[in-house]
């Protein structure tokens, strides 16, 4: 064993004690980072504007700050932007992460000099509380790849701006440096599928021992890998035993990635976003991922159910349940304030709180009252993938309003098969009966003869890299919404199919 796995040992007991103690104390760990921003921020535009001077309470808090998206916060943001400090958050941010928004084109969300350490720091425990649970260090000594947005930054009014991946690839310790691959100059490929390819050439033969990335692009990964040296990704590498990954449910790509690499790999599931570092898994036999209480950000949370009503109850850490589907609000040290997040989680736990990520208040089907929802689709099809012993690639779900004059409408499922089912009338059947188990309301649209059960569309080969390509999405952070309300996605695919 090496200093380097031994150290990493030692450090990680270290770490995992100091989560334990912020973890046991949830109450008063939020209190006391709802206070430090309030205070920190008091001086601001915005506190001048929404009076924190006089906010003592979450309750004053409440009255004088309002649920905003970015939409509704756009125009502080522009101030910021335009070069103006002291709007959101003392003086200016260090960068501006740069993302795609739908309504808002592109979107700046500010990261500071207080809320940058927390992107870096919670990666890093991630990784050591596993090594703290499993004892496995050894992978310290391999080589790492982080599949990830180029770390070249562009400048707009004196702040760097930059994809978050590539941002927080300039924050990669010194001890991992040596480790981390890809190289810079291949990092900085814009084209998805050269990097990828030069990826492949620059890792082939390295002793690889740790693999992050979303696992849609990481998939693309392995497929090369696997077309250049025609061996299964855990024959190329041996010492190849854990998997990082975020953004999206790793379930439906599982049966597909055990296949590429040849055997099962741990794995550790991230819950980060340009807005802040908000939980990671920190039990290889916990389901759910540890909320990050005291990372500079101050939480609140809305029932999906009624979010759209005119006052929804906004609740804190101490008042949520588990089991139930909350929209995810967030107030950081990054200036944003009432900030709508767009994702929904459900609480698995609330000793420790560990969350799951159900999907996005937008992303959902209710175009007669459904109200499906991302992690409703999720498990109907990892429940059918056990079942029938096939592979995906990637599905999406859509509403068909408008079929045929003898038909009901139906909600379209737009699978990739990686090694398809032997009965898709079958499949077709299971998936629907599990809907209408996971989901009343569909149930009910079903026996009513409002709608007529699901169909499944079987794509060709690479459709969804088509589309995301098409988008200007493809490769990076950019995943593939599970549902949508409307046909776009849909139509596009269905366009594209021989």
């Amino acid at each position: 064993m090496s200093l380097k796995s031994v150290s990493a040992k030692i450090f990680a007991k270290i770490v995992v004690l100091r989560i334990q103690k912020w973890a046991k104390n949830p109450i008063e760990t939020q209190q006391k980072v709802f206070e430090k921003l309030i205070s920190e921020a008091k001086n601001t535009a915005f506190g001048n504007d929404h009076d924190f001077e006089n906010i003592k309470s979450f309750k004053d808090f409440k009255k004088r700050v309002p649920v905003r998206d970015y939409e509704a916060l756009k125009p502080y943001v522009e101030r910021v932007v335009a070069g103006e400090a002291n709007v959101l958050w003392p003086d200016k941010p260090l960068y501006f992460a740069k993302t795609s928004g739908t309504t808002s084109g592109a979107k700046y969300i500010p990261l500071t000099k207080e809320s940058m350490p927390y992107h870096v720091e919670a990666a890093r425990n991630a990784i050591l509380c596993y090594i703290n649970e499993t004892g496995n260090a050894d992978f310290v000594d391999g080589k790492m790849i982080f599949l990830q947005g180029s770390p070249e930054m562009q400048e707009k009014n004196g702040i760097k701006l930059g994809r978050l991946s590539g941002i927080v690839a300039h924050y990669v310790p010194a001890y991992l440096q040596k480790n981390r691959l890809p190289s810079w100059e291949t990092n900085c490929i814009e084209d998805w599928e050269t990097k990828v390819d030069a990826v492949v050439e620059e890792t082939k033969d390295e002793n690889m021992t740790v693999i992050s990335g979303i696992p849609s692009w990481v998939q693309m990964y392995f497929e090369k890998l696997q077309q250049k040296t025609g061996k299964k990704v855990g024959d190329l590498f041996k010492d190849f035993n854990l998997f990082i990954y975020g953004g999206v449910n790793f379930e439906p790509y599982r049966a597909k990635f055990e296949n590429l690499i040849g055997r099962k790999v741990d794995s550790i599931e991230l819950f980060p976003a340009s807005e802040g570092f908000f939980a990671f898994q920190d039990q290889q036999s916990e389901k759910g991922m540890l909320l990050l209480l005291n990372g500079g950000i101050f939480y609140e949370f809305i029932e999906a159910s009624i979010f759209f009503d005119e006052d929804p109850k906004r609740l804190t850490i101490g008042e949520v349940e588990t089991g139930v589907n909350y929209v995810m609000i967030i107030s950081t040290n990054a200036g944003l304030w009432g900030y709508n997040l767009g994702d929904t989680i459900q609480f698995t736990s609330t000793d420790p709180y560990r969350v799951i990520v159900s999907g996005r208040i937008k992303h959902f089907i209710s175009a007669f009252g459904e109200h499906v929802i991302g992690k409703e689709v999720e498990e109907t099809m990892k429940k059918a993938m056990s079942e029938f012993d096939f592979s995906i690639s990637e599905f999406t779900v859509a509403p068909q309003i408008t079929p045929s004059e003898e038909e009901l409408p139906y909600h379209e499922w737009l699978v990739e098969f990686e090694q398809a089912p032997e009965d898709i009338q079958k499949l077709t059947e299971f998936i629907d009966a599990e809907m209408q188990q996971q989901n009343s309301y569909y149930l009910d649209l079903i026996k009513g003869k409002i709608l007529q059960p699901l169909i499944i569309r079987s794509l060709k080969k690479n459709s969804f890299q088509h589309y995301m390509k098409s988008e200007g999405k493809l490769g990076g952070q950019n995943k593939v919404p599970r549902l949508s309300n409307d046909r776009k996605i849909a139509d596009f695919l269905l366009k594209i199919q021989p």
